[in-house]
């Protein structure tokens, strides 16, 4: 759904979420995934797994799968349950607010006083008064 109005900060497209039932039950299946793994985690941390050798891979693998478990959850959520939105905003260019002031957007007359001044504005031609 697109709106014709184009003034800033409305809201160009809007779709909804889809907010799929199967989307939902995979993250509430993640969710319990992540908790039993951060509870395994917590006790490979308490009874000093990480003083041997292959507790301290599988202390490590442990937190991968923790971070990859939580990934996939957000990237669910992400897609199923957030709307898609548009917002139209103002585009301006990267330097614009660092080196044009305000009353200078039209442009500036060279001023042919100084000749080491009109070389540094040909070399730097953003260069700050």
């Amino acid at each position: 759904m697109s709106s014709g109005d184009s003034s800033y900060g409305d809201i160009h497209r809007y779709e909804p979420a889809r907010e799929s039932t199967a989307a939902a039950i995979a993250i509430v299946l993640l969710t319990v995934i992540e908790v039993v793994l951060v509870s395994l985690f917590v006790y490979g941390l308490m009874s000093a797994w990480a003083s041997t050798e292959f507790g301290n891979m599988f202390a490590g693998a442990l937190l991968a799968m923790i971070f990859i478990d939580l990934a996939f959850i957000l990237l669910l959520y992400r897609k199923e349950f957030l709307p898609d939105v548009m917002i139209v905003k103002k585009r301006r260019r990267k330097w614009e607010d660092l080196y044009v002031r305000e009353d200078e957007k039209d442009g500036v007359t060279i001023d042919t006083g100084s000749a080491m001044e009109t070389l540094k504005r040909t070399v730097y031609p953003y260069y700050k008064k």
